[in-house]
C-alpha cells in the first residue's frame, strides 16, 4: 500500500497549492499594505459606489462573500476525498493487464516451439513432394513440347495434302496458323522448336508463294503487264476478258491472304540483316513504312529487273552525270501504270477489304528503287560540285512531280530524306554558298550591274532596283524554293542561316562600292547603290511577314537554334516567339543604317550645292526694297534664280534616279534642310522693309513652294519656319504693334511670376496661323521689321 499512500500525499499537496493560489491575492496584498488598501478602496467603489445610502448593503455583501468562501472550501474537500480511490483503481487495472500480457507471451512461446517441431518433422515430406511436382512439371512441359511439335507436323501435312489436292485456300489458312503459332512462341526459350517451325513455315510459304506468283505473272502477261509505254489501246484482251479478270481477282485475293506470313518472314529477314547491312545514319529506316502489298511486290519484279538492267553496271544509261534518265523513267512508269492499277487492281483490293491504294503502293515500290540508286550515286559525287548540284536539282524536280502529278501522299517519305544525311546536307550547303559567292562576284562586275532592266517601263520601275540587286534577291529566292520542301525544320534553318550570311556579305560589298562612289553622291552609281539597299530592305521586310519564314521563326525559337538566335536576349527571343519581330531584324537594322548614312550624305551634298547658289540671295538688300504698292507686278528676285534653278534640277534628277520611297525621303529631307537654311541665313540674318517682306513671301510662296508642289498637295507644310516667318513679317503695322505689345506683356508677366487670367500668347499666334514658332522667336522676327511708326 505504499503507492496509494504516496498518491494521497501528492493529491493533498496539489490541493494545498490550489488553496494557496486562491488566497494569493491576499498574500500579495499582505506584503504591501498600500496595495491592499488601494484594492479595498477600488472594490468598495465598484460594489457600493459614492451613494452613502447604499452603505446599508454592506451586510449583504459580507454575507455573499462568506457563501462564496464556503462553496470553495466544499469543492476543495470534495476533490481531496475523491482523487485517491480513482488512482488506486487505475493502478489495479494496470496490474491486471500486465499479468494478462505475461500469460499471452508464455502461450505464444509454447505454440511457436510446437510449430517449429512440426515443420522439422514435415520437411522430408515437403522435399519428396517438391521433387514429385518438379517431375510432373517437366513431364507436362515435355508433353506440351511434343503436342506443339505434333501440331506443326499436322499443319505441315495439311499444307502438303491441300497442295496435292489444289486446295490453295486451306493451305494458306494452315500457313497462317503456323505464322500465328510462331508469333505465340516468340517469347519462348525453345530455340530449336522455333527454328524448326520457321524453317517449316518458310518452306511451305515459299512453295505456295511461288505457285501463286507463277500463275499471277502469267495472268499479268496476258494483261500486257508491265506497261512500259503509254497505253494506246484497251488494257484487256477481247477474247477471254471475263476469265482473266476472274483469275486475276482470285490470285490477288489469295496473295493478300498470304500477306501475314509474308510480312512475318520479311521482318525476320530484315531483323537479321540490319546490323550488318544497314548504315548507322540511314535517312529512311525501313521500319517507318509497312511492307509492300504482296501482289504489288510481284508486279514490281519485271520493272525492277528493267531498272537494274539499264541503270546499273557498265550500261551507257548508267551515267553519274545523267540522273534525270532513271528519274524520268520511273516517273513515266508511274504515270503509264496508274490507269491499270486504278481500274484492275484497286477494285479487287477494295472487295478484299484491304485499305491500301494500289497506285500508291506501286509508286512506293518504284520509289524504293530510286532511293537506293540516289543514295549510291550521292555518296560518289561528294567531290564533284557540278554533278552534285545537278543531282540535287533533279532530285528536287523529281520530288515536285511526284507530289503534284502522281499525288504521292505527303506523309510518306520521298527522295528528299536522302538529302538530309549529314555528309550530303553539309556538301549541299557548301556548294550552295560557293555558287552564290561566285554569282555575286559576277553580278557586281557585270557591265550593266548598276542599271535597271525596267528603266524604260515606268509602271514596273518604282523601286528602280539595279540589275545586281535584283539578281541577288532572285538568287536568294531560288535558294528558298530549293530548301522549302525539305521535311526537316532544322535543315531548313541551316539554309536560312546561309541566306542571312549571304545578305550580310552583299551588304558589305555594297558598302565598299559606296565608299568608292561617295566623292560624288549625286552620281548615277551612288544612287543605284542606295536603290539596291532600299530594294533589299523591302524584300526582306516582305519575307518577315511571309508564312513560310514565320513558321521557320517559330521552329528556330522552339529548337533554340544558336546560329539564328545567338546573341539575342530573353526579350528579343520572346518577341520572336510572339511574332512581333522577324529573323531578318538584325540585317534590316544594318541595311537601314547604311541607307540612312547614304541618304544623309546625299542630302548634305545637295543642300551644300543649293546654299552656294543662294549666297547672293542671302545678301540681298531686303531693307531697301520698295513697297509692293510701288510695283506694278511682282517678279522673282534675280538673286534667287540660281538657287531656284538648282533646287528644280536636283529634284528632277533625284526623282529620276531614286525609287519612289527613297525620293519621298529625299525631297522631304531636302525641304527640311532648306527651310532651316532660309530661316537662319536669309530671314534671321537680315532686316526687312514692307517691300522686302512682301518680296520674300512672293519668292517663297509663288516660286519655291511650287517646286515641291509637284510631289505633294501642300508643300508649305514642309517649310513651317519660312511660312510662319513670312506671316509675321508681312503683318500690317497695327496688327504687328498689338502682337508685339501682347508678347512683351506676356514675357514680363512670366518674368515677374504674375498670375493672370489673360489668354496665352500662343492663342493669338494660332489665330494668325503660327504654330511652329515660339513667342520669343516671333518677337525676334517682329524686331526685324523696319516699318514701325516713328522710325
Amino acid at each position: 500500500m505504499a503507492a496509494p499512500t504516496a498518491m494521497v500525499q501528492i493529491t493533498n499537496t496539489r490541493t494545498d497549492n490550489c488553496l494557496n493560489a486562491t488566497s494569493q491575492r491576499g498574500k500579495c496584498f499582505s506584503v504591501d499594505s498600500g496595495e491592499l488598501q488601494d484594492y479595498l478602496v477600488d472594490f468598495l467603489g465598484n460594489e457600493v459606489g459614492s451613494d452613502l445610502k447604499s452603505l446599508r448593503n454592506v451586510g449583504d455583501l459580507l454575507e455573499k462573500l462568506r457563501e462564496e468562501n464556503n462553496v470553495l472550501e466544499e469543492q476543495v474537500l470534495t476533490v481531496s476525498s475523491s482523487v485517491p480511490p480513482k488512482v488506486f483503481a487505475a493502478l489495479s487495472a494496470a496490474e491486471e493487464a500486465r499479468c494478462s500480457l505475461e500469460d499471452l507471451l508464455q502461450r505464444e512461446r509454447l505454440i511457436s516451439n510446437m510449430l517449429h517441431q512440426h515443420l522439422q518433422g514435415a520437411q522430408p515430406w515437403m522435399d519428396n513432394l517438391g521433387q514429385t511436382l518438379n517431375q510432373v512439371d517437366t513431364i507436362e512441359r515435355h508433353m506440351k513440347y511434343l503436342r506443339c511439335l505434333q501440331h506443326i507436323e499436322e499443319l505441315s501435312a495439311a499444307v502438303q495434302q491441300c497442295l496435292m489436292t489444289s486446295s490453295v485456300w486451306e493451305a494458306i489458312r494452315a500457313v497462317d496458323s503456323m505464322a500465328m503459332l510462331d508469333a505465340g512462341l516468340n517469347q519462348s526459350g525453345c530455340s530449336h522448336l522455333q527454328n524448326f517451325l520457321r524453317e517449316t513455315l518458310h518452306f511451305w510459304h515459299k512453295i505456295i508463294k511461288d505457285r501463286l506468283a507463277s500463275d499471277f505473272e502469267k495472268v499479268l502477261t496476258q494483261l500486257h503487264w508491265p506497261i512500259i509505254s503509254p497505253p494506246t489501246q484497251s488494257l484487256t484482251p477481247t477474247a477471254n476478258c471475263q476469265e482473266l479478270n476472274s483469275q486475276l481477282e482470285l490470285l490477288v485475293t489469295q496473295l493478300l491472304a498470304l500477306q501475314t506470313s509474308d510480312d512475318l518472314l520479311s521482318q525476320r529477314a530484315l531483323a537479321s540483316s540490319v546490323p550488318s547491312v544497314q548504315p548507322a545514319s540511314s535517312a529512311t529506316p525501313p521500319s517507318q513504312a509497312p511492307p509492300l502489298c504482296l501482289p504489288i511486290q510481284i508486279m514490281l519484279q519485271p520493272l525492277s529487273k528493267r531498272f537494274r538492267y539499264h541503270f546499273y553496271g557498265n550500261r551507257q544509261t548508267n551515267s553519274l552525270g545523267k540522273p534525270e534518265w532513271y528519274l524520268t523513267q520511273v516517273l513515266m512508269w508511274m504515270s503509264n501504270s496508274s490507269t491499270f492499277m486504278e481500274e484492275k487492281i484497286q477494285p479487287i483490293l477494295e472487295r478484299a477489304g484491304a485499305t491500301i491504294s494500289a497506285r500508291v503502293e506501286l509508286c512506293r515500290g518504284l520509289l524504293s528503287l530510286v532511293q537506293e540508286k540516289v543514295a549510291s550515286d550521292a555518296s560518289r559525287l561528294l567531290y564533284d560540285d557540278m554533278i552534285f548540284c545537278h543531282l540535287v536539282e533533279e532530285v528536287l524536280q523529281f520530288e515536285k512531280e511526284l507530289r503534284s502529278n502522281q499525288l504521292y501522299p505527303a506523309v510518306l517519305p520521298g527522295l528528299l530524306n536522302l538529302l538530309l544525311e549529314d555528309a550530303i546536307l553539309q556538301k549541299w550547303l557548301t556548294v550552295e554558298k560557293k555558287m552564290a559567292v561566285e554569282k555575286m562576284d559576277a553580278m557586281l562586275s557585270a557591265e550593266g550591274a548598276w542599271s535597271s532592266q525596267y528603266k524604260d517601263i515606268s509602271d514596273m520601275d518604282e523601286l528602280k532596283a539595279p540589275d545586281c540587286a535584283e539578281t541577288f534577291m532572285t538568287l536568294l529566292q531560288v535558294i528558298t524554293e530549293r530548301y522549302r520542301t525539305l521535311p526537316c525544320p532544322s535543315a531548313q534553318l541551316k539554309f536560312l542561316g546561309l541566306q542571312r550570311e549571304l545578305v550580310d556579305d552583299f551588304r558589305i560589298r555594297l558598302t565598299q562600292v559606296m565608299k568608292e562612289e561617295s566623292r560624288c553622291p549625286l552620281g548615277a552609281r551612288y544612287c543605284a547603290i542606295l536603290n539596291a539597299v532600299n530594294y533589299i530592305c523591302t524584300i526582306l521586310g516582305d519575307w518577315g511577314d511571309n508564312v513560310f519564314f514565320l513558321q521557320l521563326q517559330q521552329a528556330a525559337v522552339s529548337l533554340g537554334e544558336e546560329v539564328l538566335l545567338g546573341g539575342l536576349g530573353i526579350m528579343e527571343v520572346g518577341r520572336l516567339a510572339s511574332l512581333e519581330g522577324s529573323l531578318f531584324e538584325g540585317l534590316l537594322a544594318l541595311l537601314d543604317r547604311l541607307k540612312g548614312d547614304m541618304m544623309g550624305r546625299l542630302l548634305e551634298w545637295t543642300i551644300r550645292e543649293i546654299t552656294e547658289k543662294a549666297r547672293p540671295y542671302c545678301q540681298d538688300r531686303w531693307l531697301s526694297l520698295p513697297s509692293q504698292h510701288d510695283q506694278s507686278t511682282m517678279t522673282l528676285s534675280s538673286s534667287a534664280c540660281p538657287m531656284m534653278l538648282c533646287v528644280r534640277d536636283r529634284l528632277l534628277n533625284l526623282h529620276q534616279v531614286l525609287s519612289l520611297s527613297l525620293f519621298q525621303l529625299a525631297w522631304q529631307g531636302l525641304a527640311e534642310r532648306l527651310d532651316n537654311f532660309l530661316y537662319q541665313d536669309v530671314i534671321l540674318s537680315n532686316h526687312f522693309s514692307d517691300g522686302g517682306a512682301a518680296q520674300l513671301q512672293f519668292d517663297m510662296t509663288r516660286n519655291l513652294f511650287p517646286l515641291f508642289g509637284h510631289y505633294c498637295k501642300r508643300p508649305e507644310n514642309f517649310f513651317k519656319h519660312v511660312k510662319e516667318a513670312c506671316i509675321i513679317l508681312c503683318l500690317n503695322v497695327g496688327s504687328a504693334i498689338l502682337l508685339r505689345n501682347l508678347l512683351k506683356e506676356s514675357e514680363e508677366e512670366t518674368r515677374d511670376w504674375a498670375g493672370t487670367e489673360d489668354p496665352p500668347p500662343e492663342s493669338a499666334l494660332h489665330e494668325l496661323g503660327v504654330y511652329c514658332l515660339a513667342p520669343c522667336d516671333v518677337l525676334i522676327l517682329l524686331n526685324l521689321r523696319a516699318s514701325w511708326p516713328g522710325q
